[in-house]
Parts: structure tokens; C-alpha cells; sequence
């Protein structure tokens, strides 16, 4: 979960907390404040953050989509292009028989709209993350949960102050 831009002069301050309702309020009240969060760690889907977060829905699911048409398109066009490259005239039947292309067509939707997915998680989940796990404490992986929030240079104190008055620990990321 990632909000805003990374600046050359900024200073990143992790916080760690150790319940849901917490990291909530830490969330909620870093909106008008000059700090800037980055990203939330938790160690499972959370609806309760993701609504504080207030982002926008992921455009991954077009991408999945638009894989599964094609790839439905595709396996029709496969089975109609085979069938008429070898003329089998089985009984008088017609060479291209549309509901048993169904089938081929139904496994290629599948396949393609996996590939749109991982597409689209890499197009816009900025994968691979080689920095993010600089600024990542291994704990949001099992009870915890984190927030990265960004501030200018002088100012880590009052970042680092503001964690710890919402319940959870602090520590300024150098990198």
C-alpha cells in the first residue's frame, strides 16, 4: 500500500505497532500533518486499513480482463484455424463446430487472464520492490504492523514523537 513520491531529501521514519486499531489512528491523523506516508505493512488484507488509506481502486482487474477476451478470442481462433488447416469431415458435421471450440476457447480465458494479472501487478504494484525491503521491519510479517512515512530533513524528531504518542515504536530510516 503506497502513497506519494520519494523525494532525494527527504528522511523516512518507520513505525511499528502492534495492533490493527492503532496503526488505524496513526493513519487517520497523519492527514494535515507535513509528514507524508509512504507505505503500511500488515501481516494480512486488512479492509479497516485499506478504508483509512482512502486509495483508489487497483486497475489490475482490467488487465485481467483484457487478458481473458484475448485469450478467449485466441482459442477460438486456434481451434477454428486448426480444424480448417486439416479438413476432417467427420459425417457430414461442419469443419468448424462452435461448442466444442468453447472448450478451448474457456482454458485459453483462464490462462490469458493469468498472464493479464501478473502483468498488471508488475505494471502497477512497482514490482520488484528492491528498495522497499531497506526501509521494512521483518515483525509487519507476522503480528505487527508498520507505516513508513516520509518527512523532511530536521524533522524526524516530531515524526518519531508522533509514533510513539500513537502506541507504537519508532525509528528513523537512513537510505
Amino acid at each position: 500500500m503506497v502513497r506519494g513520491a520519494v523525494m532525494a531529501t527527504d528522511r523516512h521514519v518507520f513505525g511499528v505497532f502492534p495492533n490493527e486499531d492503532k496503526t488505524i489512528s496513526a493513519i487517520r491523523d497523519m492527514d494535515g500533518r507535513p509528514w507524508r506516508l509512504e507505505r503500511v505493512h500488515s501481516p494480512f488484507p486488512s479492509d479497516k486499513i485499506m478504508a483509512a488509506l482512502k486509495l483508489k481502486r487497483s486497475p489490475v482487474g482490467y488487465f485481467t480482463l483484457a487478458g481473458g477476451i484475448l485469450g478467449f478470442l485466441t482459442g477460438i481462433g486456434f481451434a477454428i484455424f486448426t480444424s480448417v488447416q486439416w479438413h476432417f469431415i467427420v459425417s457430414g458435421k461442419p469443419v468448424v463446430a462452435w461448442f466444442p471450440f468453447f472448450i478451448v476457447g474457456f482454458e485459453f480465458t483462464i490462462l490469458f487472464s493469468v498472464f493479464g494479472n501478473v502483468l498488471g501487478l508488475l505494471v502497477h504494484g512497482d514490482l520488484p520492490d528492491i528498495e522497499g525491503i531497506k526501509r521494512y521491519d521483518p515483525r509487519c510479517s507476522g503480528e505487527h504492523y508498520g507505516i513508513l512515512a516520509a518527512c523532511r530533513e530536521g524533522e524526524e524528531g516530531g515524526l518519531v514523537d508522533f509514533f510513539r504518542s500513537k502506541g507504537g515504536e519508532a525509528k528513523v530510516i537512513s537510505a
